[in-house]
């Protein structure tokens, strides 16, 4: 049986992937409907092949609308866009005339108990948005996980139920960004597909599965094999699904020369390992909160890269089946599936036995007991793996005790090695 049409976000994505191109997306919130309106026109207008973001701001990322509300009445600044202040129907105007089949635009906000920010973007008309019960719990807050994933199993169901006969919503799970570095990639794949098992149990059937570039190329783009390799082995066959990578997010280069870099250094590994989509970061990362021009330039710098690369490029590394990263990877979904039926319960009593355990995390139900390291190479290692189901491999490095300095060191690496 045929899959009916998609003309939503998936299949914008999937569109543009057939056609050999990489979609670039901005990480834009503005707390003005007139300024957001002109950032998604400009990059609706970018060179390349583009969709558009609105990132909602900290007070509605919480819950706590009554301060949107009132920076809204009073002209204050707030650092995204305040949907729920501003109401289904103000968007619904600001997104007329913009959001289209060849424009489709995704709400990102950060909420451990989204229902709420669901309901409006339906209402305004969206059928994209990302995050997780996990990776937007742990990091950003301290609701209980068993809480975050019941509100986000209500959440998925809500957008599920949303959308049209050609329009199929579309979830992203942030679960490949986990505290944007020294997370080792075989966790950041298993917890990308985890978070795409539980969308798909709860009705989504079109989703898509993050990573964040981290600290070595090589590695990236090992990772970014496991994870399409495991994605293809448990997804349900009805899903539909791409990779999206995310630029470092970690200090970025303080020099426009160094983020330029880092930059395309992350689109020509978005093309050569196979990513259908690449969240861009600008020159002023290090600094403030992008203007909407340096967002352009960010889009059109990504795409530029992205038409000059090619997956079978002379010499770029090939790592086909994952290696390490998917044997880690799929060792620890295997255990968390193995826990329970339904995902949220697995994904609770794995955080709570130490199966999944996030390095530097300081979330009450992440037991702490897991540390990384750089190595020589510039990779990600696991220092100390906890109660980690992890497989036999190669001897690991030995654990340092972690300083303050040594945390500075890692943490600057990719700065540092971006901005010389």
């Amino acid at each position: 049986m045929t899959a009916p049409p998609d003309r939503g976000f998936g299949g914008f994505v999937a569109t543009a992937r057939s056609h050999g191109h990489l979609v670039v997306q901005p990480r834009m919130g503005f707390g003005s409907r007139a300024r957001m309106r002109v950032g998604l026109e400009r990059t609706k207008q970018a060179e390349g092949v583009t969709v558009g973001t609105i990132t909602l701001d900290s007070y509605t990322r919480v819950g706590d609308f009554a301060a949107a509300r009132a920076a809204v009445g009073g002209n204050s600044p707030l650092n995204g866009y305040p949907l729920l202040a501003h109401g289904a129907e103000a968007t619904r105007a600001l997104l007329d005339g913009v959001q289209d089949e060849s424009f489709p635009v995704q709400v990102r906000h950060g909420s451990a108990r989204p229902q709420a920010v669901f309901a409006e973007l339906v209402a305004a008309g969206v059928h994209a948005t990302e995050g997780g019960p996990v990776s937007y719990c742990l990091p950003y807050s301290r609701t209980p996980l068993r809480e975050s994933v019941r509100h986000w199993a209500e959440s998925c169901e809500l957008l599920a139920s949303a959308g049209g006969p050609d329009v199929v919503p579309h979830l992203e799970s942030f679960g490949g960004c986990m505290l944007g570095q020294l997370c080792p990639p075989g966790l950041l794949v298993a917890l990308s597909v985890l978070e795409g098992l539980f969308f798909a149990q709860h009705g989504l059937r079109s989703i898509s599965l993050s990573y964040a570039q981290q600290t070595s190329t090589e590695q990236d783009t090992e990772a970014l094999a496991a994870l399409h390799r495991l994605a293809a082995e448990e997804l349900p066959p009805d899903v539909r699904w791409h990779s999206v990578l995310y630029a470092y997010m970690g200090l970025y280069p303080s020099t426009a020369r160094g983020a330029e870099r880092l930059l395309r250094s992350a689109a020509s590994l978005a093309v050569r390992a196979g990513a259908a989509r690449l969240i861009v970061k600008t020159t002023a990362e290090a600094h403030r909160i992008p203007t909407i021009a340096e967002n352009v330039a960010a889009l059109e710098l990504a795409a530029h890269t992205a038409a000059q690369a090619r997956p079978d490029e002379p010499g770029a590394p090939r790592a086909e089946s994952g290696g390490a990263v998917y044997a880690e990877a799929r060792a620890l979904v295997h255990a968390v599936r193995e826990l329970h039926p339904d995902l949220g319960t697995a994904l609770a009593r794995a955080f709570a036995r130490g199966l999944l355990d996030i390095p530097f995390c300081l979330h009450p139900d992440n037991q702490g007991r897991t540390r990384s390291l750089i190595d020589d190479q510039g990779r990600l290692r696991w220092s100390s793996t906890g109660g980690l189901p992890l497989p036999r491999t190669a001897p690991q490095p030995t654990a340092r005790a972690m300083t303050s300095a040594r945390l500075l060191e890692s943490l600057t690496f990719v700065q540092r090695a971006y901005d010389s």
